[in-house]
């Protein structure tokens, strides 16, 4: 008897039959997997955001820790400026770890390891990398652990390593099974819960003053935000108790390039006087200018500062110096004892290049005559026989806390509000610099006077600065927040 399949079991046989063949083609070894696909997995869960974060050092109060991990992108952690440097947070608990994600500011870490711990003693190395190149960097890992540690070995900069945020995700209270390898040579084994630098120091390259001035509790050896500091001299009888202490900068070259506002674009500007740091052009960075050779007494400025060129009947005149004073005036007593140093590779512009009136220019700036009784003003004045042309300009001395620089190169600093202390949006005092300049223009009628920006009152300066941190930690320690008059040795 023929039995007949239906046509709807045939369909059902010969789709079984094709897989049966496919599996006999493959080999007995082949393993066949369900029809239907099982859900998906959860994403992993960010498990760092609010939670406790260490570090082995922080640039200042401003650049805690926890800013890493606080989920704000306009708040960072920042180190000291040395090598290496490590950043922790404890998740809480026991939690398998499938990635980091670091979102670094400009200061980065080229070579550096994640590793995990159980207890915050006893680390792991789960990850590790070289030549990094900053950004926002995602490193896959796969391990178990409450704490996560980013540990750098080597920075890109001179500066620390910095980071907008740090986080950890994976699935809370879970374990992978991944027991991370033993600790290699030279980790930190630093217990959670520890810092080199009280959250509470005060900006790199100060050291521990009391609030009296002349009094210092600093040690040989003490340091703040990593940076030693050499003992502290005694204030001899005689010195005058001004909070100063000065560069005297030559005149180094001329050139239409401004490195701030048109970096990298030589010629884009209109024509600049350098002053100090001989190397600056439209390439110069930060690196560049500390490895270069400068006309400041003392030697160890090497930052770069630069002006408008000063032309008469159209030709160039150049000064051959400009004093910069480095002063605490401006604030309360009490303020100027707790000045910062002014933070490496910070940059600043004051004055204003397009003003088109003296009204436009509402920097502190002036001209007048040496050696004549004249009244000053925001735009040239004609000297007599025997008296040069004069200009001043204070930069502004309170700083965000948080940007080297700004788009407008002036947004992040801050002129001090009566009654002489720093707004609340620019909390940092630093030294206020300010500039004095002799040109060799004596009974030229103003007239014949302009710069290469324009009329007077367009009068501007930049600055990129090039001190050492341990020189600008030495001299604010011991001249400003001392109220103390310091020579170009830095000594009163």
């Amino acid at each position: 008897m023929t039995h007949v399949m239906p046509p709807s079991a045939f369909k059902r046989w010969r789709g079984r039959l094709a897989v049966l063949a496919a599996v006999a083609v493959a080999g007995s070894a082949v393993t066949v997997t369900a029809i239907l696909a099982a859900p998906s997995d959860p994403p992993p869960a960010l498990l760092s955001k609010g939670k406790a974060a260490t570090a082995s050092s922080v640039e200042g109060e401003h650049w805690a820790a926890r800013n890493a991990v606080d989920g704000d992108t306009t708040s960072r952690w920042s180190s000291a400026f040395q090598d290496p440097q490590w950043i922790q947070v404890d998740l809480g608990s026991e939690s398998a770890i499938s990635k980091v994600v670091l979102n670094w500011e400009r200061a980065f870490a080229k070579d550096f390891t994640i590793q995990t711990s159980k207890d915050g003693s006893s680390w792991g190395t789960v990850a590790t990398v070289k030549d990094g190149k900053g950004g926002v960097e995602t490193v896959d890992v796969s391990a178990s652990g409450r704490y996560v540690k980013l540990n750098a070995t080597k920075r890109s900069s001179q500066y620390g390593v910095s980071l907008w945020e740090f986080e950890v995700y994976g699935k809370a209270g879970a374990s992978n099974g991944t027991t991370p390898p033993p600790a290699q040579t030279g980790t930190s084994t630093s217990s959670a819960g520890t810092t080199a630098v009280s959250p509470t120091t005060t900006t790199v390259g100060t050291s521990t003053s009391s609030s009296a001035a002349g009094t210092s509790t600093s040690a040989p050896g003490t340091s703040t935000g990593g940076v030693a500091l050499p003992p502290q001299k005694p204030i001899p009888p005689n010195a005058v108790h001004v909070a100063e202490f000065v560069a005297e900068c030559g005149f180094s070259h001329r050139l239409p390039d401004d490195p701030i506002v048109f970096p990298k674009l030589a010629g884009a500007s209109h024509l600049h006087t350098f002053f100090g740091n001989t190397s600056t052009d439209a390439q110069s960075t930060n690196d560049s200018l500390m490895v270069a050779d400068t006309k400041c007494n003392p030697v160890e400025d090497k930052s770069a500062y630069w002006t408008p060129t000063l032309l008469v009947d159209g030709q160039p005149v150049d000064p051959p110096t400009s004093t910069f004073y480095y002063l605490g005036e401006g604030v309360q007593d009490e303020v100027t004892k707790k000045i910062q140093p002014i933070p490496a590779g910070l940059r600043m512009i004051a004055g204003n290049a397009k003003a088109t009136s003296s009204d436009d220019n509402t920097s502190k700036s002036r001209w007048d005559c040496n050696g004549a009784s004249v009244t000053p003003g925001k735009d040239f004045v004609s000297c007599p026989a025997g008296a040069r042309l004069q200009s001043y300009l204070d930069f502004p001395q309170c700083w965000d806390g948080k940007n080297l620089d700004s788009p407008d190169h002036k947004s992040h600093m801050s002129y001090p509000v009566h009654p002489g202390v720093c707004p609340a949006t620019h909390p940092v005092p630093i030294p206020k610099i300010r500039q004095v300049v002799n040109y060799p223009v004596s009974g030229v009628d103003a007239s014949r006077i302009k710069l290469s920006s324009g009329p007077g009152y367009t009068y501007h300066i930049d600055f990129m600065n090039g001190w050492p941190e341990v020189e600008m930690g030495r001299r604010v320690r011991d001249c400003i927040n001392r109220i103390v008059k310091c020579g170009h040795n830095g000594n009163p």
